[in-house]
């Protein structure tokens, strides 16, 4: 069972898009996207509302095609289980640009807060370090997350956090629903205002 999970993921999110700048987020299905949204809506985030399993693998495609842009994944526990082979693949890929920040509340917040395995031992920091990533950690505390925010531009990754908040449930901040808005807004802001139309 957990030690000490107390740090709020909605301070966290915050903490973590304080400095934002250009920085591309790609946000795992549920409750990451609503805590980016509550953090405030932007068009270079790119929110997922399923696919569970597969946001590491799209933001390791986009730090691949964006190598001189920052990416940050910002997902939950469950879904970071679900995808676990894309940590080997980041691991052998390597992309420096690359960071992923695991919000771990132990718990899939989706289906009724049903204990996952990190709830029971599983360390996901360790298997992200034993896939190759240059740095790889369990933050507990705001310290922790302030320094991961103040790297996450330096480009010296991947890099792998898994952050241990509150099993709580804040209210919902929804992103749009809309599957083509959200893809195309995204193309938009990176490539420019032509990109929309392809």
């Amino acid at each position: 069972m957990s030690r000490a999970n107390t740090l709020d993921r909605r301070a966290v999110v915050r903490s973590l898009l304080a400095r934002r700048g250009g920085l591309l987020l790609v946000t795992g299905l549920g409750a990451p996207a609503w805590d980016a949204t509550a953090a405030g809506d932007s068009p270079l985030t790119f929110p997922l509302w399923g696919a569970m399993g597969s946001a590491a693998m799209i933001g390791l495609g986009l730090a691949l095609a964006q190598p001189e842009r920052a990416v940050l994944v910002l997902t939950g526990d469950g879904e970071m289980l679900m995808g676990l082979g894309s940590l080997a693949t980041i691991g052998v890929q390597r992309p420096a640009n690359l960071a992923l920040a695991v919000l771990d509340n132990e718990r899939y917040g989706e289906t009724g807060m049903q204990e996952t395995h990190t709830a029971h031992g599983v360390d996901l920091a360790a298997i992200a370090a034993g896939c190759g990533f240059a740095q790889s950690e369990t933050i507990r505390d705001m310290a922790g997350i302030e320094a991961l925010g103040a790297r996450l531009d330096a480009r010296q990754g991947p890099l792998f956090a898994q952050v241990k908040i509150a099993a709580d449930t804040p209210p919902l901040a929804l992103p749009p629903r809309d599957g083509a808005l959200l893809k195309n807004r995204f193309r938009a802001a990176l490539l420019g205002p032509q990109a929309d139309l392809a």
